[in-house]
């Protein structure tokens, strides 16, 4: 009897473990931890920051849902993780052995790599948690009685950036519907070479779609910018030209901002000898698996992704949905196939799909494969893949109640997109 320990309960954890209940016989044990008792579902943040959703509708408490698959569950924070000994050490210092771990953490923000950025003592708002989201409506109700200058954008090292201009356009659609937007310059700063850039090279069109989006929307922006410190009401930023040279200094007011930090390794993960690169992130070869420790895989945003190019300011490579769903089956398909006594063969194919909503529109963006050449490389946009991310948040959380094992990405938004067609 093996016993498969899933770490972090997001849209990789609970998947993997819903997978791994229908798959493998009941003999074998599955056990989730995250330091959290809730599922969260990450996409619908941008709109619970103004209040277009609210917490209980995005959230599914974790316990009840586990308890009735036979799968368990732990809401505790991994302290420590012996990976040679096949135990980790929890905050209330209990231990648990494994045979098989699976690491869906997700990063660690790391908002401190910014002086004076992050929402917890200091001047910036993230959407990266529904906390988070939560605390920029809180000022945003204030904002509103006092409206002025609005900055939002994505720190030097981010990667992932589609929330950062969902959310430019998401809060000029509210402002616009409250009459205010006349009252709110908005402007969008990233370390991204140009707008559209996304931490893909671009996906088709998607640098003169999102610049006239952008000029629609009187958003103005500055890319390239490495932001230096942030102090009560400014943000300072350097922005570089192509070459990586200063090009000009920026001290951008405002009276909210909201900047998307650079990711690392949550610091159990990262502290294990031989598992990750120095940023923290799991190293693992083409099957999911650690390359130093074979009965460790992992999935999701703490997987160790080379960036597509390089950029002058730092930028990562983004792990959207449909990649993680990829990844998560590979690694069950590849404990499942050594518990039978055969090598692992599975492999994730690692491509981009993206429904991105505009507050009144959205922009759906492929690249299959994620890193160039590609086989697919287009961008759609019109009112229907904003109704399409609506009834996708629907149809996720509906597949967490029930505890399908489905690929959700694949059964929704690839045929939602006809991407299976445009692949053949």
């Amino acid at each position: 009897m093996a016993h498969v320990l899933v770490i972090g309960a997001g849209v990789g954890g609970m998947p993997a473990a819903y997978e791994l209940r229908e798959i493998l016989p009941r003999e074998h044990r599955i056990t989730v931890i995250s330091a959290v008792d809730y599922f969260q579902f990450t996409p619908s943040n941008p709109w619970i920051a103004v209040h277009w959703r609210e917490r209980q509708h995005t959230t599914l408490e974790i316990a009840p849902l586990l308890e009735r698959k036979g799968i368990g569950f732990i809401a505790q924070p991994v302290t420590a993780i012996d990976a040679e000994a096949n135990r980790l050490t929890l905050a209330d210092g209990q231990g648990v052995d494994y045979d098989y771990l699976v690491i869906t953490t997700g990063p660690k923000l790391s908002f401190d790599e910014v002086p004076g950025a992050g929402p917890h003592g200091g001047h910036t708002h993230s959407i990266c948690t529904v906390d988070h989201a939560e605390r920029f409506w809180q000022d945003y109700q204030a904002f509103l009685e006092n409206p002025g200058p609005v900055v939002i954008g994505a720190m030097p090292g981010a990667s992932c950036f589609g929330p950062a201009y969902e959310f430019a356009f998401i809060l000029a659609t509210d402002l616009r519907r409250r009459k205010l937007r006349h009252k709110v310059p908005i402007t969008y700063v990233s370390s991204e070479p140009y707008v559209g850039h996304m931490g893909l090279g671009g996906v088709g069109d998607s640098k003169s779609m999102l610049e006239s989006e952008f000029r629609q929307n009187d958003i103005k922006w500055i890319t390239n910018a490495r932001t230096t410190k942030v102090e009560a009401g400014k943000l300072f930023v350097t922005q570089l030209d192509d070459l990586g040279n200063p090009y000009q200094e920026h001290e951008l007011p405002f009276k909210l901002a909201m900047m998307l930090p650079a990711f690392k390794g949550v610091d159990a993960v990262a502290a294990v000898p031989g598992l990750c690169n120095p940023r923290g992130f799991v190293l693992i070869d083409e099957h999911q698996r650690s390359k130093k420790y074979r009965n460790i895989f992992a999935a999701g945003v703490c997987v160790a992704i080379p960036p597509v190019e390089v950029t002058p300011v730092p930028t990562g490579a983004p792990k959207t949905g449909y990649m993680i769903e990829s990844m998560v089956s590979a690694i069950v398909h590849n404990i499942v196939a050594e518990l039978n006594g055969r090598p692992a063969s599975a492999r994730g194919t690692w491509n981009a799909i993206c429904l991105a909503d505009m507050g009144d529109t959205g922009a759906a963006f492929v690249a299959l494969p994620q890193i160039p050449p590609r086989n697919v490389n287009w961008n759609r946009k019109g009112k229907w893949v904003h109704l399409a991310k609506i009834g996708f948040e629907k149809y996720f959380l509906h597949k967490m109640r029930a505890g399908h094992s489905e690929p959700i990405y694949e059964k929704y938004v690839l045929k939602a997109l006809g991407i299976l067609r445009l692949e053949k």
